[in-house]
Parts: C-alpha cells; structure tokens; sequence
C-alpha cells in the first residue's frame, strides 16, 4: 500500500496552496478575454464557449481518474506531472493561432488539473492529521481557492486590456514554476508500495467517459436546449455509464472508487452538499459579473475590482470556521455557512436595473462570501473524515468531482431559468429579471444544502470510514 512521509509540513501547504490558487485562477481568468480571442484567432461565434467548456469536460470527467493514480502511483509524482502538463498547454495556449490549437491547449490545462489537484488535496489529509492542523491546513487551501477563482476576473481583465489576451494563458508559467519548486523543496518521495495494485481500467474508462458526457451534455444544453435529442442522448448515454461503473466497481477486486467509503455518512454527505453549494456558487459569480457589466455598465476591469470584497469575505469565514472546526467539527460551521449564502443569495436576487454596487453588490457579497468561508475548508475536512491514507486521492479525486460537476450542472440550469425569465429581451430590465431569478435558484440550492448538513451528517465526529 502506498505511503509517504510528511516531509516539510509548511512548504507541502505551501506547494498545495500555490497550486490550488493557479487552477482556480484559471477557471476564471480566461472568462473576460473570451471576446479578444474570438478576434485574435477567429473563432466562429457558436465555437467560442469551447474554450471554457472543454476545459471543464476534461477536469470534471478525470477527477476520479486522478484521485485513484495518485493512491497508485504517488502524490507527488502525480502533482509534479499534473502541473507540469499544465504548464505546457499553458504555454501551448498562449502561443496559440488557431481555434483548435487553444481549445486543444485548455483540454490539456484540464486534464494535468485533474491529475495534480486530487493530489495536492489528498497531500493535505496525508501530512496533517486529523484535528486543528488538519483544518488550519484546509482553511489555507480553501481561501488560496477563492482567491484565485476572484483574482482571476480582475485579473483577466486587467491582462487583457493592458497585457493582450495571451498573458490569461501565460500568466500561469511563473505561478506553475514556484509550485514545482515548493514540491521539489518540501514535498516527501514517494515510497514504493509494499504490493502494487493494478489500476481498474473498466471503471476508470467508465468513470471519465460517464462523467464527460454529462459535463458535455450539460454545457451544450443551453445551445442546443434541454428538450433536443443530441443533449437527451448524451445525457441518457452518460447516465448509463456512471450506472455501469457502479456495478463494475461493486465487482471488482481493485475498484477505481470502493463504494464502501460512500457508506460513511461523513463522506457522502460531505459530497453531496459541495454538489449543491458548488452549482449555487458557480451560478452567482456568474450572474453577479453579467449584471455588473450588462446592466451597470462596468467594465471588465471594474468587474473584477468589485470581486476583492468577496474574497476578502471568504478569507473572513474561514478564519472563523478554522477556529470553530477545530472544537465543534465541521457540522455546524456547514450548517452556518449554508444557511449564510442562503441568505446572501437571496438579496442578491433582489437586483434592480437602477442599482449600484453599493447598494446591490456589497452587502450581499459580504453575507455570501462569508458563508462560503464558513463552508469551503469544514466539507474538505468533512468529506476526508475517517479515510484511511491509502484512498485519500480518492476521497480527494471525488470530492473535486462532485464540486465540478455540481458547478456546471448547476450553472447550466440556472442559465436557463434565467433566460427563461428575460423572454429573449435585452434591455436592462429583462435582464435584471433574467439574473434575479438565477439567483433566487442558487439560493434554494444552498438551503438544500442546509438540510444536507442538518439530515446526513453525523452530529458527532467520531463516526469512522467503513472498510
């Protein structure tokens, strides 16, 4: 069975946190520069939103995949591969002069991010135990995350006006080099396993295409719509796959996910509720930053500057739930948390076409921002609970899975809900509506995840994993 020292507990945080903050940045930052690279390189208007989505169909759909290689193969060879990929088709995208060729680079992107972020992750639970350090180590990694999804908005706006659209891609070179040599530096060799198990190829294949086509199936509903026959076969095909994949895993001697560690109350509830805070979250960042930009009429300079409070906010929270946690668990501060964004999200959903940023954005950034802090480290904490070293690349592998696809299965719905409401309109109006109830849908996804917190998880933290 695979182990490994724990070498140098602050520079190990540090590699994790430099390289959580790098793929988060890159969730977002290339968002503003979508309409510079549809000039730049000519992209046809239908084609363009593949420079997002393809990178979340690879990330989402290797997620298991790269939890259970790093529990094979070691952590630190697959961070150091993982973002050494990454830095290649960085590079590769920022040197791009085709369409395909940015697209191809972003599937790339996508899949070392699926290869190093299960093993930063589970690099974390492996040299800190369980308790305080535990959730100091997780608070640091699940504030450098929000930073970097926020940062990115400013920062893609301001490298696109200033810098050229290729620095969104460029930019993340020097980020990727100081994460390798914290590696280097601090992170233990892998040790050789005492036996080596074989990886599950029918379940791996299964997992990453089943999960695939569902991110794939999600991202074209809102082209092709819910109702057409390409994005019901798609999704039918998915379904199908990931069911598959539960009967090949419930056979198998060496399973890609041991289903037994969804027994444990800690680790499915843990799942579950980041699905559905993940969807609400995703959903808000992105009708918060059209409605600033399409109906305030702030740049996309401003748009981003109006995302450091939210950071700032998170940072906030999770300096709170880090204190809390470490006494009380992590039950009560997702409790919190949840109930905080709930009610965040729906002042949000009180928009008006004639609202400012004081007036509209501040107040309920303040409010969702902290829910998310109180949220963001307890579920990681959560989901980790009671997994013995040897699936921590799994639990950590399924716990970004369920965050990713959560995003953009929630993302994709609530886009719909909200065109759905403006009616084809453009006007300031229409739109507002069209966000506002974006919104007030996110916001009932995190009251689901209250009752989450409430129902499934454990009131005492002394349940273990079942073997």
């Amino acid at each position: 069975m695979y182990r490994n020292s724990r070498g140098r507990p602050a520079v190990v945080l540090a590699a994790v946190a430099v390289a959580q903050f790098v793929f988060a940045l890159d969730q977002s930052v290339v968002n503003v520069a979508l309409p510079a690279v549809r000039t730049a390189l000519g992209f046809a208007p239908l084609d363009l939103s593949w420079v997002v989505h393809v990178y979340a169909l690879t990330f989402g759909g290797a997620l298991l995949l790269g939890g259970r290689a790093c529990d094979l193969y070691g952590r630190r060879r697959l961070l150091t591969l993982g973002l050494a990929l990454f830095a290649a088709c960085s590079l590769a995208g920022g040197l791009a002069q085709a369409p395909w060729q940015l697209v191809a680079a972003r599937a790339g992107q996508g899949l070392g991010a699926a290869a190093a972020a299960p093993a930063a992750l589970s690099l974390l639970t492996t040299t800190f135990p369980e308790g305080r350090s535990r959730v100091r180590a997780l608070g640091v990694w699940s504030a450098v995350n929000a930073a970097g999804g926020a940062l990115g908005v400013l920062a893609g706006g301001l490298l696109t006006q200033y810098a050229g659209w290729r620095w969104v891609m460029l930019v993340n070179l020097p980020i990727v080099a100081a994460a390798l040599a914290l590696t280097a530096a601090g992170v233990p060799a892998d040790a050789h396993p005492a036996r080596r198990e074989r990886l599950d190829v029918p379940g791996a294949l299964l997992a990453t295409g089943g999960c695939g086509l569902l991110v794939l199936g999600v991202v074209r509903a809102d082209r092709l719509g819910w109702g057409s026959p390409a994005t019901l076969l798609t999704l039918a095909v998915a379904l199908s796959s990931l069911a598959a994949f539960v009967l090949v895993e419930s056979r198998s001697s060496a399973p890609l996910l041991r289903l037994g560690l969804l027994r444990s109350r800690w680790v499915a509830g843990a799942n579950v509720l980041v699905f559905l805070a993940a969807a609400g979250q995703f959903a808000a960042f992105y009708f918060v930053s059209l409605y600033m930009q399409q109906v305030l009429g702030m740049g996309a300079a401003a748009t981003g500057s109006a995302f450091l409070p939210f950071s700032a906010g998170v940072v906030v929270g999770t300096v709170i739930a880090t204190r809390v946690t470490t006494t009380r668990g992590p039950r009560a501060c997702l409790i919190a948390g949840a109930l905080l964004a709930t009610a965040g999200l729906t002042w949000f959903a009180r928009l008006s076409p004639d609202g400012t940023f004081l007036t509209d954005i501040l107040g309920p950034s303040a409010v969702t921002s902290i829910g998310l802090g109180l949220l963001l480290a307890p579920v990681a904490a959560a989901a980790t609970t009671g997994v013995a070293p040897a699936e921590a690349g799994t639990a950590s592998g399924l716990l970004n899975s369920s965050r990713q696809l959560g995003g953009c299965i929630g993302l994709a719905a609530l886009a719909t809900v909200a065109a759905q409401h403006t009616g084809g309109a453009t006007d300031t109006a229409a739109l507002g509506d069209g966000y506002a109830a974006g919104l007030a849908g996110g916001a009932c996804l995190f009251l689901l995840a209250t009752a989450v917190a409430v129902l499934a998880l454990p009131s005492r933290r002394a349940e273990r994993n079942p073997s």
